[in-house]
């Protein structure tokens, strides 16, 4: 079979010669930028659920194993090699239960709380004094602020809508941001250790407001994004209001809220700095991270790669009003959700061991928020450590990295460049799935460049074939100094867990240069990271 590019013919190449069905053509357009890679897109997500703060990130102060000021080494050195990005905190579902309050003063006087979650039936075989079920509150505000610089991240605050009212977050905004000795909060704030304000920018204003969150309609919820904020203090710092978006492909709450946000005045709309989009690509088979068919595989890729119509979709309707495009996407929740058979530890709440399978969709998503990086500002993947989509695992002493962690390692070259036109050529998968014929994305990607430096990543879905692939620059005299990083497995199950830490990881790929032209082979089941200089 012989298959044709009219891109690479237009653009001056000759197509693949005796091409087979697991040949790829990769054609990069330097001189056609579509938006600059911000490191928030890159971000992450904690929330007090299961093993994520307490026995994940918080160990405490008088712990023996390895901590600064209570938190895991183990984590923020991991986290210093992913580059300055974001970090999201409390939640999530505990976000809007969560009085900010108790989480400052003297930690030996914060109130224990009921945690959120502490109705789900696997947290009921915890004994009742765990934190997982009654949060003792030694993770608060400082404590989280603290976690954010140390790994140089910016800290993204999301507020309680459906409990607390708007002077609690005016308050909150009071006691990180107003200037030393300003109020009554700053002197709060210098007695809990930190005298200079926290100057958070980022703040989410409720968290699924359409369910968890409130149960609201969009037009209910467009009400209290308004009060929210309203004359919120901002002390020189400038606020980014992030207003609670859909769920997945719920386009009406879209565009219900747009249309009512602006009843009162079209200039409202200056307020919302980011659309927050929720979407789990979930499970598939029997729910299983590690007990899977290649078919399951092939699915879960499928309903991953539905990011990019979401992205579009959301934006469309968005455009209705704000016909600018002022406001942009935040996909402040992402990722694969297994059920919790494999975690860990009893207490890991929606923890699961990721496998190959989820590092291609970690990459496959990352890809598609570079592609759109005109429309989307900000993304946090869930969650960091003992929980969905996770990038650590960790119980007691014992810590390990998972194969979404070296995808978001890899990735890190794209951070701050320029985005530009890419096209992925190569012909989809088709496999059988629940009694009927579906297709999958064989191959997909991003490309970016600085100065003259490009950056290309590349996923290869199948779990059998090669890819044979082409990269074609127009434009450039020469590519210089090309090379490459490969994360790849002989299996599609293969994990990384204590006993084997470094099961799934990457290693240096093998790729050449002619004239303007690389070539390379993708093993099957791979994220490839190239580089190369444009002479």
């Amino acid at each position: 079979m012989k298959r044709r590019s009219f891109l690479a013919l237009s653009a001056g190449f000759l197509p693949l010669r005796s091409a087979r069905a697991t040949d790829a053509e990769i054609i990069i357009f330097p001189k056609e930028p579509t938006g600059s890679i911000s490191p928030f897109l890159h971000g992450h997500f904690i929330e007090h659920l299961g093993g994520v703060i307490y026995d994940g990130i918080w160990v405490g102060e008088n712990s023996q194993i390895a901590n600064i000021g209570g938190i895991r080494k183990a984590v923020v050195d991991s986290m210093k090699a992913l580059g300055s990005t974001v970090m999201r905190w409390p939640g999530g579902c505990f976000a809007d239960s969560y009085d900010w309050m108790d989480g400052i003063g003297p930690s030996s006087q914060r109130p224990i709380k009921p945690n959120f979650w502490i109705d789900n039936g696997r947290l009921r075989e915890v004994a009742p004094s765990h934190p997982s079920r009654n949060d003792p509150n030694h993770f608060g505000t400082h404590e989280f602020i603290r976690f954010c610089r140390l790994i140089q991240a910016e800290p993204y605050l999301a507020a309680n809508v459906r409990s607390l009212p708007a002077k609690s977050f005016y308050d909150w905004i009071d006691y990180c941001n107003s200037p030393a000795g300003s109020s009554t909060l700053a002197r709060r704030r210098a007695a809990g250790g930190d005298v200079e304000p926290f100057g958070v920018r980022f703040w989410g204003v409720g968290n699924e407001s359409w369910g968890c969150g409130g149960e609201l309609t969009a037009a209910e919820y467009s009400v209290e994004f308004r009060k929210f904020t309203a004359w919120a203090p901002r002390w020189g710092v400038p606020l980014n209001f992030i207003a609670a978006g859909p769920n997945g492909g719920d386009l009406r709450w879209t565009r219900e809220f747009f249309s009512r946000i602006v009843d009162k005045s079209p200039a409202l709309l200056n307020r919302v700095w980011g659309w927050a989009l929720h979407y789990y690509c979930g499970t598939t088979g029997k729910g299983d991270s590690l007990d899977f068919t290649n078919e399951d595989a092939y699915d879960l890729v499928r309903r991953a790669d539905r990011m990019q119509e979401l992205i579009e979709q959301h934006w469309q309707v968005m455009g209705e009003v704000d016909r600018e495009h002022r406001v942009k996407l935040v996909v402040d929740e992402w990722g694969a959700w297994h059920r919790d058979g494999t975690a860990v530890a009893p207490h890991h709440l929606f923890g699961s061991v990721p496998t190959m399978r989820d590092a291609l969709v970690a990459a496959l998503t990352l890809d598609t928020f570079h592609r759109h990086a005109n429309k989307v500002a900000m993304a946090n993947v869930a969650q960091l450590v003992n929980c969905i989509q996770t990038l650590f695992l960790a119980d007691g002493d014992k810590f390990c990295l998972t194969p979404t962690y070296h995808v978001f390692a890899l990735y890190r070259a794209h951070q701050n460049n320029q985005a530009v036109r890419a096209e992925f050529l190569a012909p989809k998968i088709s496999y059988r799935y629940e009694g009927g014929e579906r297709q999958v994305v064989r191959l997909a990607g991003s490309a970016s460049l600085r100065s003259d430096q490009l950056v290309i990543t590349a996923v290869n879905v199948s779990l059998s074939d090669p890819l044979e692939a082409r990269i074609l620059v127009p434009g450039a005299n020469q590519l210089d100094q090309p090379q490459a990083m490969v994360l790849t497995t002989a299996d599609i199950h293969a994990h990384n867990d204590f006993q084997n830490p470094d099961g799934v990881r990457p290693q240096a790929g093998k790729v050449s240069a002619s004239g303007r032209e690389l070539r390379l082979t993708l093993p099957p089941m791979s994220v490839v990271r190239i580089q190369a200089r444009l002479v």
